[in-house]
């Protein structure tokens, strides 16, 4: 046998390998969130909007659940982050997209088409530049805590809300209103605008805290459950209001970084000069010869 050979077996022993479980709960996390957006662009094509519009709620959840079960499980990969993109792509930018196609923008004909497809390319051009950003160099220690524009997830929850108003029944807006709406959000995802994600932020919940955490949340999921359109509301409108807050905290960040480096660059303050030192005095003894006396 040739080492060729061998080599060629190994590594079909190492393509062929077990794949630990752990590595696979997060992936199917995220192939369930991709039916929920795939069954959500097919509710919104049936005119079904209120299921359509809660199975993009559905995938947001999932979205934010398979990251944080991957690292608690220590199941991150490589591929796992490719379908996260792929999957974020679909659910967050391909699907709000069509549904709001169908339920209003349709009346614009092709304008209503390319604001909906301008929304879903800004999806993925966000997605591709949050990829591309991961690993920069550059970046101060800070800026882990900010995202770069609108996150895709936070994007899509937020174009849907003229659908949360009109099903609380307030009038629907214009189609024309609703497209620049779409729009807006659509610069607001592929903008350079810091955007406070709270990925550093460690929060540990006190012993006698536990319970009464609990409690909270599942009072919000109830809320949510109970008084979705309400609180989808709500929470939509406080998010696009906290945004300057977000900016405001990265400039001051920023400033406060740049002036420890100025501080710090600065050349250091020298040293007075040493006062003028008066010569030296000439011995009173005579070295020269005594016949030059």
């Amino acid at each position: 046998m040739t080492p060729f050979d061998n080599n060629s077996s190994e590594l079909r022993r190492r393509r062929f390998r077990p794949i630990p479980v752990r590595m696979l709960v997060p992936n199917m996390i995220t192939l369930l969130a991709i039916c929920a957006g795939l069954t959500a662009i097919r509710l919104s094509t049936e005119g079904r909007m209120e299921l359509a519009v809660a199975a993009i709620v559905f995938a947001a959840i999932l979205d934010g659940i398979d990251g944080r079960v991957a690292r608690m499980i220590k199941g991150q990969s490589k591929f796992g982050a490719e379908l996260d993109s792929l999957a974020d792509f679909v659910n967050f930018g391909v699907a709000p997209g069509l549904i709001l196609y169908f339920w209003q923008l349709h009346e614009l004909n092709n304008g209503g088409w390319i604001a909906a497809m301008v929304f879903a390319i800004s999806g993925g051009l966000r997605l591709a530049r949050f990829n591309a950003s991961i690993d920069d160099p550059n970046k101060p220690a800070f800026a882990a805590n900010y995202f770069t524009g609108v996150p895709a997830p936070a994007g899509a929850i937020t174009v849907l809300l003229p659908i949360y108003l009109a099903f609380l029944g307030v009038p629907m807006p214009p189609a024309t209103l609703t497209a620049f709406y779409t729009l807006l959000i659509a610069f607001l995802m592929v903008s350079r605008l810091p955007v406070f994600s709270g990925k550093t932020v460690k929060m540990r919940v006190p012993p006698e805290m536990v319970l009464p955490v609990f409690v909270a949340v599942v009072f919000f999921v109830a809320l949510l459950i109970g008084y979705p359109w309400h609180i989808l509301s709500a929470g939509s409108v406080a998010y696009l209001i906290s945004l300057p807050w977000g900016w405001k905290s990265y400039r001051d960040q920023e400033r406060q970084l740049a002036a420890q480096t100025q501080g710090a660059s600065a050349p250091a303050a020298t040293s007075p000069a040493a006062p003028y030192a008066a010569p030296v005095a000439e011995s009173d003894h005579d070295d020269r010869p005594t016949h030059l006396h």
